[in-house]
């Protein structure tokens, strides 16, 4: 994804729904498929997709923070994204079972088909009952069991972070949203490349196109005489 790409992506992203965003973003990762069958492809595969996506436009260290809940502290710290990929097994799945019941494994259209929902725990059964295969899930099952049986069948579905609090020794773990991250970074991207087109045009009188083809070592190296 050169610098053209990345603005025009941001461009029709911006106002779309997250999950939207998210296809959006896989149909970017994987620019030969049909962008028409992404959204029936594991949550786990789109993650996976976006995290190689991520690695080449902005390498693999991953830099974030988060608010302790317990004493608010500010807390930094960096992630993998080939830790991230190496965590799940190389032959992909698409179901997992529970107590010998067999579910796929969720995708994208399965989650939009629960977004309206109001209220979470009714969005989780409707969800679960568009997994399994044949009769619904008894209630005490569709809980931790069946989250563990799906974390094992792809752990890049559903990624969390075991995160320890340095002021107040608390710990606890944190979901980690792989598209929402991508789409923040490339938010940060999008709008910093406007700003050099803007500076560039007006001190230059080159067009959008021109500026964008530009590398970002000379593209850089221009805003340097500008703003010197």
């Amino acid at each position: 994804m050169d610098a053209q790409s990345l603005i025009a992506c941001w461009e029709v992203g911006r106002r779309r729904h997250p999950l939207d965003r998210a296809l959006l973003l896989y149909a970017a990762a994987e620019p030969a498929e049909d962008p028409d069958t992404l959204a029936d492809r594991t949550l786990g595969e789109r993650n996976a997709a976006l995290l190689r996506l991520r690695q080449s436009l902005f390498g693999d260290a991953m830099r974030s923070c988060v608010h302790c809940p317990e004493c608010g502290e500010l807390l930094e710290f960096a992630l993998s994204a080939k830790a991230l990929l190496g965590c799940a097994p190389h032959c992909p799945r698409t179901h997992a079972e529970v107590n010998g019941r067999r579910l796929r494994l969720p995708t994208t259209r399965d989650l939009a088909s629960v977004a309206g929902e109001p209220d979470e725990a009714h969005a989780a059964l409707k969800l679960v009952e568009r997994l399994v295969d044949g009769e619904a899930l008894a209630p005490e099952v569709a809980g931790d069991e069946l989250a563990s049986a799906l974390d094992a069948a792809d752990p890049r579905m559903d990624l969390s972070l075991a995160l320890s609090c340095l002021t107040c020794a608390h710990r606890w773990s944190a979901p980690f949203d792989v598209p929402a991250f991508l789409w923040e970074e490339i938010d940060v991207r999008a709008r910093r490349l406007l700003d050099e087109v803007h500076a560039l045009a007006r001190a230059y009188g080159w067009n959008e196109g021109d500026i964008l083809a530009l590398s970002d070592t000379r593209r850089r190296a221009y805003l340097e005489r500008v703003l010197a």
